[in-house]
């Protein structure tokens, strides 16, 4: 009983020959306890593992290997478990509990599957502390496995702020102030540079290199970094611009021939400005040349609650003359002019009595032109049209007169900014004008069709009716 027996063929367990010092002169890694701490029962249980192999006649490189792959089995097996603890019990109870809040902020966060990225770090924080705790003095490869693995977990870190971020920027683009102030750019420089750091944190564990001499060499590179990264730079510094000074917003109708671009904004980032034109086709444009070249923002034109009229007709300057009486009395049964040609005719009159003038020569004093009439006709035709914009300028005026004829501009507003409803306003007030025209005795002014000449080769000696 008090003796110690020897099994056959076996060592006894001095110091001399613990796996400990075995080990060590093979340069092979260690489970031995290096200092007391927190974790010495974990790795006393390896080590008494390996004791125990090798009290099976197990020699101690062997039973050192025995016991690391069976630890590492361990390790590998309780982060399989953690994953499926965090993705399968701890993500679907938060996730439950997050739905039935009456807040809509954590709900952004689970569609962006924040939560999904964060329990990524359950089975890799097992294998870290697995691996640290159990072979806290080992060399080579399991150095290389824990570098991967905090590696990995400082990536996983950057995905859940990235995604984070993209949350955030979904909550905020539902505020009212989102439209006017977009953050979208700014989040997007701030990933960029969470993303230089994560790079140079990860190559710094990896490579097992001090991260101030990464940064040192990285400022070595500005000049390449400035090259690299010259679009996201502009980008960063224009989409600031665009922000302060509200050049552009999200759901502004903008045009930009030069990328034919003309359509609503429906994204802003860092680096390109998305805009769907009208036939659903969608641009790019770099963000920086909103700053450089030109463009037309039409929110001017939505906000003031009216569309601009803007167009003329051009009319043959051999079919304007004098009205005469039989004119006027014609006229005058039009509802729009009766009351212009009652004031008008009583002022005339008034002015030529009060001058003395004769008026039997046509040339002499003032008179109604069937133009002068027209125009007075168009203007209280815009005024009677419910869907011309009250508020807003309106008026008929004469151009400068072409080879082409004498132009009559329109310019008003309709009271309806829709694209469709717009184009429909316009088209019937100019129908109308087309059609009244030749009541006035005026004729619009078109170049010769083939119609044209094929009556005049009709009729030669009626040129003036062709």
């Amino acid at each position: 009983m008090g003796g110690t027996k020897k099994r056959p063929g076996s060592t006894p367990l001095t110091r001399s020959t613990s796996p400990r010092n075995t080990l060590a002169k093979e340069g092979l890694p260690s489970v031995a306890l290096a200092k007391k701490g927190r974790f010495d029962t974990l790795r006393g249980m390896v080590e008494s593992l390996v004791q125990w192999i090798m009290e099976q006649g197990v020699d101690a490189r062997s039973a050192e290997y025995i016991a690391i792959g069976t630890a590492t089995a361990a390790i590998l097996l309780v982060a399989f478990i953690a994953d499926r603890i965090a993705k399968g019990i701890i993500l679907v109870a938060v996730h439950r509990l997050i739905l039935r809040t009456s807040t809509d902020w954590d709900d952004v966060l689970v569609d962006r599957k924040v939560f999904v990225v964060l329990s990524h770090l359950a089975p890799a924080a097992v294998l870290y502390w697995g691996f640290h705790s159990l072979f806290p003095e080992s060399e080579g490869l399991l150095r290389v496995v824990e570098r991967v693995v905090l590696a990995y977990m400082m990536l996983v870190g950057f995905f859940v702020a990235a995604r984070f971020l993209d949350a955030v920027n979904d909550v905020y683009s539902r505020q009212d102030m989102a439209r006017k102030r977009p953050i979208k750019g700014y989040l997007q420089a701030i990933k960029i540079g969470l993303f230089l750091v994560a790079a140079i944190l990860v190559m710094a564990t990896l490579f097992n290199q001090p991260v101030l001499g990464l940064f040192s060499l990285l400022g070595g590179l500005t000049a390449v970094l400035l090259l690299v990264f010259r679009d996201t730079i502009l980008g960063f510094v224009a989409s600031i611009w665009l922000t302060n000074n509200d050049m552009v917003r999200k759901g502004d109708w903008i045009s930009m021939p030069k990328y034919d671009a003309d359509g609503d904004v429906v994204d802003i980032t860092i680096h390109t400005v998305k805009v769907q034109n009208w036939d659903k086709t969608y641009t790019t444009i770099p963000t920086y040349a909103l700053i450089s070249d030109a463009f037309t923002n039409w929110r001017g034109m939505q906000e003031s609650g009216g569309r601009r009229i803007k167009r003329s007709i051009n009319i043959d300057m051999n079919s304007v003359t004098f009205c005469d009486d039989e004119m006027v009395e014609r006229l005058k049964k039009i509802d729009a002019l009766r009351e212009y040609l009652a004031s008008k005719s009583e002022e005339l009159k008034k002015h030529n009595e009060k001058y003395g003038i004769d008026t039997s020569i046509k040339v002499n004093g003032r008179r109604m032109t069937n133009l002068g009439t027209f125009r007075a006709y168009l203007g209280e035709f815009l005024k009677r049209n419910p869907y011309v914009h009250e508020g807003m300028t309106m008026l008929v005026r004469h151009l400068a007169p072409t080879a082409q004829g004498l132009p009559v501009e329109i310019y008003c507003f309709s009271n309806d900014q829709a694209w469709a409803n717009y184009e429909n306003i316009q088209a019937d007030i100019f129908d109308h004008i087309l059609a009244v025209i030749p009541e006035f005795g005026l004729r619009v002014f078109q170049e010769p069709t083939g119609a044209d000449f094929r009556v005049l080769n009709q009729h030669p000696g009626n040129g003036e009716e062709a």
